[in-house]
């Protein structure tokens, strides 16, 4: 495994346990924040700008689609923090806000999404901390 998928997969699966945990032990905050985020235009740019920079270093760097499950799913984060990101930037906020609020039921299924969250950095982080580089 490459040592840059390792570092990738280490990094990105400790930010999602981290930010899952935060997710689920502080619901009504979270539900709040990201409401108010969506609803922004200054802050959708800001947080597109600073996704953006995000999503095109973990494409450029990591853009390989074989040689297993953890390199192909490292590469889907990258390109799926890249789509965001340009969502964010060139989409309307009202736009955003409807798509993620609710045509994904962010509020209805959002331990369904902190629980994925927490399982897929479960998944990179121990993939990530047993593989071996060569």
């Amino acid at each position: 495994m490459s040592p840059r998928t390792l570092f990738l997969s280490k990094l990105i699966g400790l930010y999602c346990i981290l930010i899952a945990l935060s997710m689920i032990t502080r619901k009504q905050a979270t539900l709040e924040s990201v409401t108010a985020v969506l609803r922004d235009p200054s802050m959708m740019f800001v947080l597109g700008a600073i996704t953006l920079i995000a999503g095109l270093a973990m494409v450029l760097m990591h853009n390989i689609w074989s040689g297993g499950a953890l390199v192909v799913i490292v590469t889907l984060v990258g390109w799926m923090t890249l789509i965001k990101s340009l969502s964010f930037l060139f989409l309307p906020t009202d736009v955003n806000a409807e798509f993620f609020l609710r045509q994904l039921h962010y509020q209805t299924l959002f331990y369904l999404y902190g629980t994925f969250l927490l399982v897929l950095g479960l998944y990179l982080t121990y993939s990530g901390f047993k593989s071996t580089s060569h």
